[in-house]
């Protein structure tokens, strides 16, 4: 079982935390993402990234200083946002640890896909980030990243927990075939019978999700439906055999 999730757009450099494991698995192909956006202006990244001067600043005198195999934080605690805050990996004792090790895979626009001890640099970029230059000939990520992502996950075999947004979701999804099961779990409220997803209360309860399964040990997915933090409890009406729902202020149905 592999659980997939986003990253953050916010990134810390501290180093005060766990040594990390090993280097990404993909990382000629961040070194070559990399050199692209090194030769891009400031004005060409700034609006690769859509973001105000002081992200832009920060991110493009990073991104200028950048070495991928020096000052490396591991990746599950590189990440500052709502979903890691309330994953709080920080405090996760041995067992947890060992659990996330095992299961969980962060998918990210500029390293394709990370191990939670994968020693990582603090970077901008987006899965649908678009190119006015190509990279290595493709206009957008999901085009260089092509099958890659979703061949490295699915080496195993294994089910997928989609904890992922669909921006990042959909570099796997659009692969998969007969033979692999992907498991998406939504989380929503109920409004004039149909379920409605705030973006926010979505990225808490994905956190709270990746800790619920951590601290259960959960290697059934069928364990899932008994998650109740939030005030999120299963809903089988509004689920299916590849959608999980949870509805906030609703019993189990």
């Amino acid at each position: 079982m592999k659980i997939i999730i986003s990253p953050a757009k916010k990134m810390t450099d501290q180093e005060d935390f766990f040594e990390w494991d090993q280097l990404p698995v993909f990382m000629d192909q961040a070194n070559e993402i990399k050199d692209y956006l090194k030769e891009l202006t400031y004005d060409e990244v700034k609006a690769l990234w859509q973001c105000n001067d002081k992200i832009a600043g920060l991110n493009y005198q990073r991104l200028q200083n950048m070495d991928l195999h020096k000052r490396l934080v591991p990746a599950l605690l590189a990440y500052v946002g709502l979903q890691y805050q309330y994953m709080a990996p920080q405090v996760f004792d041995l067992d947890q640890w060992a659990y996330v090790k095992d299961h969980l895979v962060i998918l990210s626009g500029f390293y394709g896909l990370l191990r939670p001890t994968d020693g990582v640099v603090p970077y901008r970029l987006e899965m649908g980030a678009k190119f006015d230059r190509p990279l290595a000939g493709s206009k957008n990520l999901y085009q260089y990243w092509d099958r890659r992502i979703y061949e490295e996950l699915t080496s195993g075999g294994s089910t997928i927990i989609n904890l992922a947004s669909k921006e990042y979701s959909k570099v796997v999804e659009k692969y998969l075939g007969p033979n692999d099961q992907m498991m998406t779990c939504v989380f929503g409220t109920e409004v004039e019978g149909r379920v409605k997803v705030k973006a926010t209360e979505a990225k808490m309860a994905r956190g709270e999700m990746v800790r619920y399964l951590a601290e259960h040990n959960v290697q059934d997915p069928e364990m899932m439906k008994r998650f109740s933090s939030l005030n999120y409890r299963f809903s089988e009406k509004h689920s299916s055999i590849n959608r999980y729902v949870f509805l906030k202020g609703k019993g189990c149905q």
